[in-house]
């Protein structure tokens, strides 16, 4: 793991593309760090960066941060008021022709990127973290939990309070409309449940 701790977002920023602690910053074109208020009371963690975010060095940029944007929007909050990152810093993919197809990051991928994220938890402070997926859950609760199951409440974990919910791309990828808005103000619901507790 990459040490000392960096004393700054600016710093942990500037450290992370020398990251090595696992394979995927091979092929990825850049590290994506998190983005937003620095102190910001609520923090949004996804999976890992995509395509478009891979390319263009922020977090939620492409499609899914289309969606999420209007979700934050529908529950009262404002972007420039959050900090949003992802569990993996690094553009997980397989080639195929000229497209890149998102790959799920694995345990041990998620694990060795922690320390990038608890580190932005750390500096950021924020009062409630908001696990986006499976992935962002596993990283912040530390094992598995269903998103079914958990969603729709206040988790208090160690010194965070945490609130659990699909994310975005996860919407998108539903098969049909009413499955689609069904699930969407269902994530609406959560980040306005996240958003009441760290105000």
């Amino acid at each position: 793991m990459p040490d000392p701790s960096p004393h700054s977002l600016e710093e942990l920023r500037a450290r992370l593309p020398g990251c090595r602690a696992c394979p995927l910053w091979e092929h990825a074109t850049q590290a994506v760090p998190g983005a937003g208020a620095a102190g910001a009371a609520l923090m949004l963690v996804g999976e890992q960066p995509g395509d478009q975010e891979d390319r263009a060095g922020e977090p939620f940029v492409g499609p899914a941060g289309k969606l999420l944007d209007r979700a934050m929007a529908d529950a009262g909050l404002a972007r420039d008021a959050t900090f949003i990152t992802n569990a993996v810093k690094h553009f997980k993919h397989l080639p195929r022709g000229k497209r890149r197809i998102h790959q799920k990051p694995n345990a041990g991928e998620v694990d060795a990127c922690k320390f990038w994220l608890l580190h932005e938890m750390r500096l950021v402070a924020p009062r409630v973290v908001v696990a986006m997926g499976a992935t962002a859950a596993r990283a912040l609760w530390g094992g598995e939990i269903a998103i079914n199951k958990a969603r729709g409440q206040l988790l208090e974990r160690e010194d965070r309070s945490l609130v659990i919910t699909f994310h975005p791309s996860s919407i998108l990828r539903l098969p049909d409309q009413a499955a689609r808005e069904r699930q969407y103000r269902l994530l609406v619901d959560d980040l306005a449940l996240a958003a009441k507790h760290a105000a």
